[in-house]
């Protein structure tokens, strides 16, 4: 089971200066998660181990454990953290797999020094590093292009490539990008374009050579039996086709971890809409607009898309905003494919601490109303303004959708919207989006309601909303218009 979790409510900066702080030797502190207050711990790369027990985290000897892409053990040297390739003496290379050692041939340059004296001596040692150099250039050159073709093949490019042709819409076929490409639109991956971190990978934003802005994600591992199923996902995500659903617009095999490409949505997260925006305040209207809009992508996911999927990962942190505020659900990484003929699948559980389905973690089946209970914790999130989880709480509040049902079934659930959001305009409203909420966290699953019986009702809602507001409209307008009429009458009188 995968969860995430932190350390007390206290950022790293903080916390490095305490006696409290729990990192030990050879770890680091995160404290980038936006679903928590707090930190954790985690070992450096090239260290194994816990690392909250005194003595840290361990070195991994990447040569013993066979971790290396040195040609052999015997060419693999271990360092702290890490590991490097070499060749034995009287050979060249650089001792990898793919680059390998070759013998030094010691008659060819042998009568060199012998043949010419002074100047003449010079002239040639200096050619000679000049063609040394070109040399190395040019087998390094190859060795990342053979590098390159063999993570394609590894990561099945090739039959990526057939799906692709097997389209019939043009307009829905994902770009296979070259890793040079994506490297120049990131200027080398620098670390300023990094727009988000998460437990998958990192993600970059970056400029194509087309001007366009797209979002480069780098996922940190992918499980080699599983590349079959990350090309099929591949090819059934990029047709996703929603004004709500962060267009996938291709991939890169070239690389050992494949990297996606997605359009750049400019707005940030829900996330910081909901938690570092609270001063704004924004508008209930528009809390219910992006509920509704994230509800029909979720809909459309489950039912519409040419074969069923399920998110596993519906988080205010997963979800972006454009420059409207219109909502994008985001991150597949999770995502699960379901076949036609099933309607649940088993898997290892994945997701985040607070929006996680019990049902799922006990049972480790996976349905759509496991997003069904996610997405009601971000229902629940928009209308309190809290995280789902924080240990900086009350206990008995620590648990966000707990605490949220048991005001409802008290009837005292506007006691924890947030302040400045209620009125008596929308107070009806709010009641029933929170009952709605409710029925989406339902402890069964089959008990909950599917994503299109919530996106039905809650665009019922909205349409309520807008038909009331013209009619409030209209009605302000009759009165001016009555105002102004008995003014004249008055003003006829005076004169």
């Amino acid at each position: 089971m995968v969860v995430n979790w932190a350390v007390t409510n206290e950022s790293c900066q903080i916390a490095q200066t305490t006696g409290s702080y729990a990192c030990k030797k050879n770890s680091e502190c995160v404290d980038n998660d936006p679903d928590y207050d707090g930190y954790r711990c985690k070992c450096l790369e090239g260290f194994e181990g816990n690392p909250y027990l005194p003595g840290g985290c361990r070195d991994i000897d990447e040569c013993v454990k066979n971790l290396h892409e040195c040609k052999n053990s015997t060419n693999c040297k271990n360092t702290a953290g890490n590991y490097t390739c070499f060749c034995p003496v009287g050979q060249m290379g650089d001792g990898t797999k793919e680059g390998g050692c070759q013998l030094h041939d010691g008659n060819a340059f042998g009568i060199v020094p012998t043949l010419f004296r002074g100047v003449g001596a010079a002239l040639v040692h200096t050619a000679l590093g000049i063609g040394a150099t070109c040399i190395v250039v040019f087998v390094g050159q190859m060795i990342i292009s053979k590098l390159k073709e063999k993570f394609f093949r590894q990561n099945q490019g090739s039959i990526l490539e057939q799906k692709l042709l097997q389209r019939k819409d043009s307009s829905k076929i994902a770009n296979i990008f070259k890793e040079n490409e994506l490297r120049k639109a990131t200027n080398n991956y620098d670390e300023s374009l990094i727009i988000g971190r998460g437990s998958f990978g990192t993600v970059f934003k970056g400029v194509l050579e087309d001007n366009r802005i797209v979002a480069i994600k780098k996922s940190k591992t992918i499980d080699q039996s599983q590349i079959d199923q990350f090309i099929n996902e591949v090819d059934v995500v990029s047709q996703i086709n929603h004004r709500n659903v962060v267009k996938l617009l291709g991939c890169c095999l070239e690389t050992e971890v494949p990297l996606l490409v997605y359009e750049f949505v400019s707005n940030g997260t829900l996330s910081d809409f909901i938690h570092k925006n609270k001063a704004n305040n924004p508008t209930w209207e528009i809390r219910l607009k992006i509920a509704t809009e994230v509800a029909g992508a979720l809909s459309y996911l489950h039912s519409a898309a040419s074969m069923p999927i399920i998110h596993r990962d519906v988080k205010s942190a997963n979800i972006l905003l454009d420059g409207t505020n219109t909502a994008k659900v985001s991150d597949f990484g999770a995502s699960k494919l379901v076949p036609l003929d099933q309607s649940e699948i088993s898997t290892k559980v994945q997701g985040t601490i607070g929006y996680l389905d019990p049902e799922y973690m006990q049972t480790s089946q996976l349905t759509e109303k496991s997003d069904v209970y996610s997405f009601g914790v971000v229902v629940v999130e928009l209308l309190t303004g809290e995280r789902p989880f924080s240990i900086a709480r009350p206990e008995e509040t620590r648990n966000l959708a707990k605490h949220f049902l048991s005001c409802l079934k008290k009837d005292n659930v506007f006691e924890i919207i947030q302040d400045g959001m209620l009125n008596e305009e929308n107070k009806q409203e709010i009641k029933e989006v929170a009952v709605l909420a409710a029925k989406c966290l339902r402890l069964k699953g089959e008990k909950r309601p599917s994503m299109k019986e919530v996106a039905m009702e809650l665009e019922g809602m909205r349409l309520m909303e807008k038909h009331s507001s013209t009619n409030e409209d209209l009605n302000e307008s009759l009165s001016n218009i009555y105002e102004l009429g008995e003014s004249s009458k008055h003003g006829d009188i005076g004169g």
